[in-house]
């Protein structure tokens, strides 16, 4: 038994792809989940502080959209249906209509793209353009939105951007709130777009996430996003808002924007608008500017159905009154107050993010990454991110119980008192 666990083991080295990544970190095979938990081949239990980096908002097999899912399957439920009317996206449709857009006020329209966030960004960007009759589209430092050609090059990570081996275009990038100290950014780009000898060109959009997933959590205010929206319509530029990470609940409410006074022209997300862990992304666009002609913006699955079924469900679930994100709200206090007691732990560490999307900035991705290490022998699943990967990023499910997170947080309070203890010790 031993001799076949290790031959099958070996396959993922063997035939995988070096591009492979969080499994070098985590070798487990893992064969169960449910909730807030893993479980590996070996019968171990991890508590899940990843979610599918932010796709399993709702934890892992959540047992009503599992349901229904079992359902439409047993009932030979449309599998695969292109852009075709079903009754499941047009339920989700409704769904959505009725508890997301309508009581925001939001009156766009729903592309559905290829199932990545990617590919949401890509469509985002090329209706900007096309509504704009421009190019150039303006993002930040520090921000990430997909590597396939488009996103990358809005992207800031010099690593990804490597991995085209070619040069991007289209973009210019400005610095994200506070990325520069003493810099009012907005003013800048105010600055920059009103002065004819600026250097930039007139934007058809102004692309940017809220919080910084892969960035490092940076939180910009709502000062600068009401502030960047401002000057996007000044200067005749549309806004996107990326809440493909920060969207779906994460930060609080379900869109990250919500109580920022701002209202995008246009908004990506992917990742949890499933529900399920399941591919599905999708753009919300005003509709002036739903410009695309038939299949103009297409993919052969750019309507997963099962990802309708389950996202309706999440929908009616959690977000068809106000508990869930009132549970959020008392969640998020327990999760600042946790990584406070880990920071104070560590000189000239700070917190980083807001709502369920928070860590530490512990200052070296060296340090970070031993963490998370340790975390992981001790039974916590949890990784970085961050330009250097120097944030201790926490993305539980947002179902996740005050017990379980408990059990988390202390597992990471014992994880990094280890890795200090033996960083003194090495010091030494």
């Amino acid at each position: 038994m031993a001799k076949d666990m290790t031959k099958t083991h070996s396959i993922y080295e063997r035939r995988e792809s070096e591009a492979r990544s969080y499994c070098r970190g985590m070798p487990a095979v893992f064969t169960k989940a449910q909730g807030s938990t893993l479980t590996d081949r070996e019968g171990k239990t991890y508590i899940d502080f990843l979610a599918g980096c932010s796709s399993l908002n709702y934890g892992h097999n959540d047992p009503d959209m599992k349901a229904a899912l079992i359902e439409h399957i047993e009932h030979d439920g449309i599998t695969h249906g292109l852009d075709l009317h079903t009754d499941a996206k047009g339920d989700f449709l409704h769904a959505f209509e009725s508890h997301i857009l309508e009581p925001r006020d939001m009156d766009h329209r729903v592309m559905f793209t290829g199932p990545t966030g990617a590919n949401a960004v890509e469509a985002a960007m090329k209706i900007a353009r096309k509504s704009t009759g421009r190019t150039n589209v303006i993002a930040f430092t520090n921000g990430f939105h997909g590597v396939t050609m488009g996103a990358l090059a809005a992207t800031g990570n010099g690593y990804h951007r490597g991995g085209a081996a070619m040069d991007t275009h289209g973009v210019t990038r400005m610095p994200f709130d506070a990325f520069a100290e003493g810099v009012d950014s907005v003013a800048l780009l105010d600055q920059m777009l009103s002065d004819g000898s600026g250097g930039i060109d007139a934007p058809a959009a102004i692309l940017l996430e809220t919080v910084q997933g892969e960035g490092g959590l940076n939180a910009a205010s709502p000062e600068f996003v009401r502030g960047v929206a401002e000057v996007a319509k000044k200067h005749g530029a549309l806004l996107i808002i990326d809440d493909i990470q920060a969207g779906c609940g994460r930060t609080g409410t379900f869109f990250s924007f919500e109580e920022m006074g701002v209202m995008p022209d246009i908004v990506t997300m992917a990742k949890s608008i499933s529900g399920f862990g399941l591919p599905m992304a999708l753009v919300l666009v005003r509709p002036e500017y739903d410009v695309f002609g038939p299949a103009e913006h297409n993919g052969t699955f750019r309507g997963n159905t099962h990802a309708f079924v389950t996202a309706k469900t999440a929908i009616y679930k959690f977000w068809s009154d106000d508990k869930f994100q009132q549970e959020l709200a008392h969640k998020t206090v327990m999760i600042t107050t946790a990584l406070n007691e880990i920071a104070d732990m560590i000189p000239g560490a700070t917190l980083k993010g807001r709502g369920l999307m928070q860590g530490v900035d512990v200052g070296s991705g060296e340090l970070a990454g031993q963490i998370c290490a340790r975390a992981y022998e001790k039974g916590l699943v949890i990784e970085t991110s961050g330009s250097d990967d120097e944030v201790v990023k926490v993305l539980a499910p947002l179902t996740t119980s005050m017990d379980t997170f408990r059990k988390g947080f202390n597992i990471l309070v014992d994880a990094t008192r280890d890795v200090l203890a033996n960083t003194k010790i090495a010091a030494e």
